[in-house]
């Protein structure tokens, strides 16, 4: 009856009471996410957490995965590690991180006894090229799903302007530009919850 009732309610509503999530489903469900995609598996996370079970609402991953972003390590591992924790504490992060690097790492090992093989057959550059294409075009949609989930976009998808400009256009150091921007949206954020009369 877990699975049930994880599915019929969002990941919390606004963090209350979050429906029961055991340390097997979430091995398995970051499993699911861990060996569907090649080059970044972003695209998969969100689908499996917000459209297929309902872990955390559209919102909450745009917050979660803000935070994770700006945190050290692999943005997915540290979103797996947060969900974990949310659900079944310590526990619950081991079996997140572990479903989500346990298959990927032993297809990587076959992988590269493959690769190492018949890495430079004209046929297996072709096929990681494709392979590279699709996961930009995945990248791409969800940055645009993300978008969209934002309540107040007028306010805040300008950030992903000025994102783009300052480190791929001005050539601005990532962290410089991450730290100044976080500031501003986080005061942006406060005088918008102030106007609408949030304590």
């Amino acid at each position: 009856m877990p699975e049930a009732g994880a599915q019929e309610q969002p990941g919390g509503g606004g963090g209350n009471s979050p429906a029961p999530v055991t340390c097997r489903q979430l091995f398995l469900g970051f499993s699911s996410v861990g060996i569907s995609g090649f080059g970044g598996v972003l695209p998969f996370a969100r689908r499996m957490l917000v459209e297929e079970r309902r872990w955390l609402t559209a919102e909450e991953f745009n917050s979660l995965l803000g935070l994770c972003q700006f945190l050290p390590g692999p943005n997915v591992a540290n979103l797996s590690i947060a969900v974990g924790s949310r659900y079944q504490g310590i526990r619950g992060a081991i079996a997140a991180v572990s479903g989500l690097f346990g298959g990927p790492l032993l297809i990587v090992l076959l992988l590269g006894l493959l690769y190492d093989r018949y890495g430079q057959l004209p046929q297996v550059q072709g096929l990681l090229r494709g392979v590279t294409a699709v996961g930009c075009g995945l990248l791409f949609g969800t940055a645009l799903r993300m978008g969209l989930a934002l309540q107040v976009k007028r306010l805040f998808l300008p950030f992903t302007l000025a994102v783009f400009v300052a480190v791929a256009l001005l050539r601005w150091p990532m962290p410089i530009v991450m730290v100044a921007l976080l500031a501003l949206a986080a005061g942006v954020a406060y005088a918008h919850l102030k106007r609408k009369g949030a304590p």
